[in-house]
């Protein structure tokens, strides 16, 4: 469910701007920014790289693209 949150002019502009990039809406591109925020926050100890990896690895399971992992 969507909520109205307001928040600054440089975050919208920011986000406007890297939402082009991303191909993202505005809101969608802020959400993003905020999922690895919490995520970062939760986990410290990890790179930006390994948690979008992961976030990645999670999308692919409920989308039930997963594979064995065969170890050596």
């Amino acid at each position: 469910m969507a909520t109205a949150v307001r928040v600054s002019e440089e975050l919208v502009a920011n986000a406007r701007k890297f939402s082009r990039i991303d191909h993202r809406s505005v809101a969608g591109q802020i959400d993003h920014w905020a999922r690895m925020g919490k995520c970062a926050e939760e986990n410290p100890d990890l790179t930006y790289s390994l948690i979008k990896e992961i976030l990645i690895g999670l999308e692919e399971l409920e989308q039930g693209e997963k594979t064995e992992y065969k170890f050596g």
